[in-house]
């Protein structure tokens, strides 16, 4: 069940941006936007191999410190002065403005922040807020796909999992660190993130990172405004492959994995897993009640059956 108050995601609820018609020139947090499981963490690693330009792959480790989390209980607190176990949720949602505006002079250049958050109002207050944003990188992954490795990192069934994703309550519950992440339904939160007015937003498709990674992740540089290199281009991809992360990860336990370690981060990588995991059922429920933007993303065809 919801933890605070959702507003109306009918167009006079959603939240305004200013427009922006450069990156660079506007001071504010580069959302790197998501539902859960849909391909963040690997555009993150991209994205530090890339500006970091390391000579070997950069440790996944690290990625904590590249790019901003905006729901971690420390930063809360930094700006609180208390301790999280203290503040009400009315707090907390009064207090996201702050923070967003802290993250944003974190930094000379504009601060990367990862959120799997929707772009809508929680007890009056926006999950996102406006005046500390300059852009957003949104990253869509087909909702079958995202379904069974739903499951598998959350150690849900797939039932459970496929509901979840068709739910406008799917909440993420507060952890030990962590606030808790309003993802919404899986449709909710794509039109959230790509219908707010004035948001200056580049969509990439987990589907197009597999199949042709130099064009879509070139795609990001040319958005993000930086030189066209292609040699440093194809370096950032091989360093952030999916292979390299998982092996990785098979090295050195991930910090944003499981504690228990039931399910590795990164599982398989794979476009079409919904074809062996997924009942017939549970894919006529998605396309059902996900199916009017899956198909504005080619996630079905003419006909409104499922691809990939």
């Amino acid at each position: 069940m919801p933890a605070g108050s959702l507003e109306s995601l009918e167009p006079g609820g959603w939240i305004k941006f200013g427009d922006k018609e450069a990156i660079a020139a506007v001071a504010g947090i580069i959302w790197l936007a998501s539902y859960q499981k849909s391909g963040n963490t690997w555009v993150r690693a991209f994205l530090a191999n890339l500006l970091r330009n390391p000579e070997r792959p950069l440790p996944i480790n690290d990625l904590p410190q590249f790019a901003l989390g905006d729901g971690f209980l420390i930063h809360f607190e930094t700006l609180s002065g208390k301790p999280a176990a203290e503040m009400t949720p009315e707090e907390f949602h009064a207090l996201r403005p702050r923070l967003h505006a802290w993250f944003a002079q974190s930094s000379p250049d504009n601060p990367f922040v990862k959120t799997h958050n929707a772009c809508v109002l929680v007890e009056g207050q926006p999950l996102i807020t406006p005046t500390a944003t300059a852009a957003a990188i949104y990253v869509l992954r087909n909702p079958l796909d995202v379904a069974v490795s739903f499951a598998h990192h959350h150690q849900i069934d797939l039932q459970e999992a496929v509901d979840r994703l068709c739910d406008d309550r799917n909440i993420i519950p507060a952890s030990s660190n962590q606030r808790e992440q309003y993802l919404l339904s899986w449709s909710t939160h794509v039109t959230s993130w790509l219908k707010a007015p004035g948001l200056k937003r580049h969509v990439l498709r987990y589907e197009d990172m597999l199949a042709a990674p130099r064009k879509a992740f070139g795609g990001l540089v040319g958005f993000l405004g930086l030189p066209d290199n292609p040699a440093r281009l194809k370096k950032a991809i091989r360093f952030s492959s999916f292979k390299e992360l998982s092996d990785q990860e098979k090295q050195e336990r991930f910090v944003e994995s499981r504690p228990d370690g039931k399910s590795a981060f990164f599982r398989q990588g794979k476009v079409g897993a919904w074809r062996q995991a997924l009942s017939e059922a549970q894919v006529e429920k998605i396309v059902e009640t996900q199916g009017e933007v899956m198909q504005t993303f080619g996630y079905l065809d003419r006909k409104g059956r499922p691809k990939g």
